[in-house]
């Protein structure tokens, strides 16, 4: 299985993107793990909130396939603790399903189109995050789920 992580933008923080980058090697050694970064979308001032999550969403849509599992990272999802979420993660492992799309948006969220796609939706927290520094804690928890469902000492219970 391919486990995918899209998000909008590149991130401005070197730091962010090294933890990022280090979180995404590490999953790599038990499964294909790639992030896909899709460009800003141009010329925001002269959008709505509603105009810039709809160009993000025709982005975010193209990049998805008719067989993906697509779960969306938003602040309405379900909240799980860390071995619970890899709980979650073990169900989509098991299902046999060829790519698992992971998705943070924009800063106005998603589009109605996007969230009739999704499987799914995942709180990191009722807390808010920039979806810079969400992309880091997201890749942590990716990789300490993995580390759970195999047994390592990584996660402390």
């Amino acid at each position: 299985m391919t486990l995918e992580l899209i998000v909008i933008g590149k991130t401005d923080s070197k730091e962010v993107a090294a933890l990022v980058e280090m979180y995404a090697r590490r999953v790599n050694f038990y499964c294909r793990f790639v992030i896909t970064t899709l460009p800003d979308v141009r010329n925001t001032r002269k959008l709505t909130p509603r105009q810039q999550s709809a160009a993000e969403g025709e982005a975010i849509l193209r990049q998805l396939t008719e067989g993906d599992y697509v779960a969306l990272l938003d602040e309405r999802g379900e909240e799980y603790r860390s071995v619970e979420f890899a709980g979650w993660l073990q169900k989509r492992l098991n299902s046999g399903m060829k790519r698992l799309v992971l998705v943070i948006g924009g800063p106005y969220g998603f589009s109605d189109e996007v969230y009739a796609r999704a499987d799914a939706r995942i709180s990191l927290s009722r807390m808010t995050f920039s979806h810079q520094i969400v992309r880091a804690i997201f890749a942590e928890q990716i990789y300490r789920a993995f580390t759970i469902l195999h047994n390592e000492p990584y996660h402390h219970e």
